[in-house]
């Protein structure tokens, strides 16, 4: 009789890990898509940072682009030299812009790495539960 109850402690213990570690995926594939959610509207962000960076160039060279000339020539400089410096100032501004943008999209950026370390957190705990037995 004791040997029933027993195997009925241990298929119940059984019964138990496996609730527990279905629980545990669930739990870390929930932590997942949160995560990644996260990380997608970053994405959105970043690509909205590089849209207004063009915006901003195209804009800025069709309409600033001649009135600074305009302005530098009247101040003395010649139209050639007035356009190169208005030119190099937006292509500063528009790389500054692209950059921060692109930056923000790079994939280790978006990969989900707080639940790579709690998979990887849980996976050392039961690994240690089982060793201990």
């Amino acid at each position: 009789m004791s040997d029933n109850t027993t195997n009925k402690s241990a298929g119940h213990l059984l019964s138990d890990v496996m609730s527990n570690v279905g629980g545990l995926v669930r739990n870390e594939v929930d932590l997942a898509r949160a995560e990644i959610s996260e990380n997608v509207t970053k994405a959105g962000i970043a690509l909205g940072l590089i849209a207004g960076a063009a915006i901003i160039a195209l804009v800025a060279l069709n309409v600033l682009a001649a009135a600074l000339v305009a302005a530098l020539t009247d101040i003395g400089l010649e139209a050639g030299w007035s356009s190169l410096i208005v030119g190099t100032a937006l292509g500063i501004i528009a790389f500054a812009l692209i950059s921060k943008g692109v930056n923000d999209l790079k994939l280790s950026s978006l990969a989900p790495t707080r639940t790579v370390k709690n998979v990887q957190r849980d996976a050392a705990a039961v690994k240690d539960a089982y060793d201990d037995k």
